[in-house]
């Protein structure tokens, strides 16, 4: 299908979806956050597709986050139920998604990084949650995901500054998983998806969802008590890969994993 601000390309079952508007450092704005809720819906629902690659158009930016000058001038306004860029507030999509940051990750822009698995950044890559410089709040995420992923207080000194974090910064605070070359960036995204590609996609699923659900319980012992309830660990444990992973360790080759 063919999208008007975003590029969608498959590769096995790797899906990369390209946020597609460099003119205004892919700034999105509502008719972009519907797109993309359609573009993530699909990937959901396709059993042949298994990790997501997120990234920007261009050499300047991933994103800067909301398109202000759309809504100054009274442009369509909202978001669907999943969230800024359809993906901030999906909180059911059990396959993993990494950010390749190539540039400025700025308000949503960083918020849409956050919301990812892993995040790899260009050297040229810059953070910030800056809406208190215009006077927003980042309320797609930035300020719930920022303080769980790196703690409170370092995650308190860039919202309540909206200072800039470069890359290298990023990955001592703990949010970025590796800083690339810009021109290694998406070779260095794509060999994560590699990795996790060898995996079995049931176990990747199960293994998100019981990590992020978990989080939400009071202690280890209440995570452990309620993983048995989640929808994609009861998945893996009637799945064909369930068998297929320790069968083709048994006979010493490598697992034919069918994501089912």
């Amino acid at each position: 299908m063919a999208y008007k601000y975003v590029v969608v390309d498959q590769e096995g079952p790797v899906t990369t979806v390209t946020l597609n508007r460099p003119e205004v450092m892919n700034a999105l704005h509502s008719d972009a956050h519907f797109e993309l809720d359609e573009v993530f819906n699909a990937f959901a629902a396709d059993q042949s597709q298994w990790i997501a690659i997120v990234t920007g158009a261009g050499e300047r930016a991933f994103s800067a986050g909301n398109d202000l000058k759309v809504q100054a001038a009274g442009g369509r306004r909202g978001s669907p139920p999943s969230g800024f860029a359809g993906l901030t507030s999906r909180f059911d999509l059990n396959k993993p998604v990494i950010a390749a940051v190539n540039g400025v990750a700025m308000g949503g822009g960083f918020e849409i990084a956050l919301a990812c698995d892993l995040i790899i950044a260009s050297e040229t890559a810059v953070f910030a949650l800056p809406e208190p410089r215009v006077g927003l709040a980042a309320l797609a995420g930035g300020l719930h995901r920022l303080p769980r992923q790196i703690g409170l207080k370092r995650a308190m000194g860039m919202i309540l500054t909206g200072r800039r974090v470069s890359a290298r910064e990023g990955l001592e605070l703990g949010f970025v998983n590796e800083v690339t070359p810009p021109g290694e960036l998406m070779a260095a995204a794509r060999r994560w998806a590699v990795l996790i590609a060898e995996c079995s996609p049931m176990s990747i699923r199960a293994s998100k969802q019981a990590v992020l659900k978990g989080l939400d319980e009071p202690s280890v012992e209440a995570a452990l008590n309620g993983q048995n309830r989640y929808d994609a660990v009861a998945a893996l444990y009637s799945s064909e890969d369930f068998i297929e992973g320790p069968l083709a360790f048994s006979q010493r080759r490598p697992p034919q994993w069918k994501g089912r």
